[in-house]
């Protein structure tokens, strides 16, 4: 059995959803990388809720092995708040996240924590290339960090995911930011401190399906836009100045050619229901966005925890069969 002292140096916190194949491949990456070197290191796998066996083949091995960690959430609260719950329990003095697919390379964590001990508290990875995405995943991708970075007053680098070292430092300050709707990457660029990149090329896949569609990534994307800036409330603002606008112009044209030229003026309904519902739909646009903005101030104002734990060490729970006593 492997030991480790009672306060390693690295934390590794891996959030996963049904990843039984990439995480005994993803063990055996890290700990063939980090066995090498000095520090000493613990691997935090949370539990987002999986219906498959990794939870159990993570129990497994954090028998052998009390480096590895096992933190079950209660039910799948998504990837943001998976994220948060690990660096809750991490107890390094720099902490690694990265995602369970092995599309972030385990051999680039050397380079992290080489920067960090150079002296950076935030040292993220900067994606060179994309390998195994499609083109219109990497356009989406592209388009979103080009308009973050335009919108939001703070530094977060183009092509940065999640995969990235933060300082002891910098996890307790994220421990005093515990907003529902999350964007870790942005938060941590937000806190400041000293921070670096480092390059490296993203692999494909290796095993399994993306837990991130385009729906979900877009639902990020746009939680990391309306917790940054308030951006689509200016949007809105313009939008009705400018349909106030065009109504006001069209107004003095339609007054114009009665007083003018009456006999030019068309009688047609069409074109007052094309306006009707073209005005109508922008107007529900709006209230949509708003409304976002708004469910997000009584969603933050219930002050709900993050989230639950079933378990944590190195047991997994299971259900309880249906009928059987609470």
């Amino acid at each position: 059995m492997v030991t480790h002292p009672i306060e390693p140096q690295v934390s590794i916190v891996v959030p996963f959803l049904n990843e039984e194949t990439n995480l005994p491949v993803l063990y055996e990456r890290i700990c063939a990388i980090l066995n090498s070197r000095p520090e000493s290191f613990e691997i935090i796998f949370v539990d987002d809720g999986s219906s498959d066996g990794s939870p159990a083949w993570v129990s497994q091995t954090a028998t052998a092995d009390a480096r590895v960690r096992l933190l079950q959430l209660s039910r799948n609260f998504g990837h943001q708040i998976a994220i948060t719950a690990g660096m809750d329990h991490a107890r390094g003095a720099a902490v690694v996240i990265m995602d369970a697919d092995l599309q972030d390379p385990p051999e680039v964590i050397p380079d992290l924590l080489d920067s960090w001990q150079q002296g950076h508290e935030v040292v993220y990875a900067v994606r060179r290339s994309r390998a195994g995405e499609s083109w219109s995943k990497r356009f989406l991708a592209a388009s979103f960090y080009k308009v973050f970075h335009s919108l939001v007053k703070i530094d977060m680098p183009l092509d940065a995911g999640d995969f990235r070292l933060v300082d002891r430092q910098v996890v307790d300050a994220l421990k005093e930011i515990r907003e529902l709707h999350r964007f870790v990457r942005g938060l941590t660029c937000w806190v400041g401190y000293r921070q670096a990149a480092v390059e490296y090329d993203r692999a494909a896949r290796h095993a399994g399906s993306t837990k991130y569609p385009v729906w979900k990534s877009a639902a990020l994307a746009w939680d990391g836009m309306t917790s940054f800036s308030g951006a689509p409330l200016r949007w809105v603002t313009l939008g009705g100045v400018l349909v106030a606008v065009l109504g006001g112009l069209q107004t003095l044209n339609i007054i114009w050619t009665r007083l003018v030229h009456p006999d030019r003026l068309v009688q047609g309904w069409a074109t007052l229901a094309a306006l009707i519902l073209i005005i109508g739909g922008i107007q529900l646009i709006c209230l949509g966005i708003v409304g976002q903005y708004v469910s997000r101030i009584f969603e933050e104002s219930k002050k709900r925890p993050l989230y639950f734990l079933r378990s944590q060490g190195n047991t997994v729970t299971r259900d309880r069969p249906k009928g059987d006593p609470v």
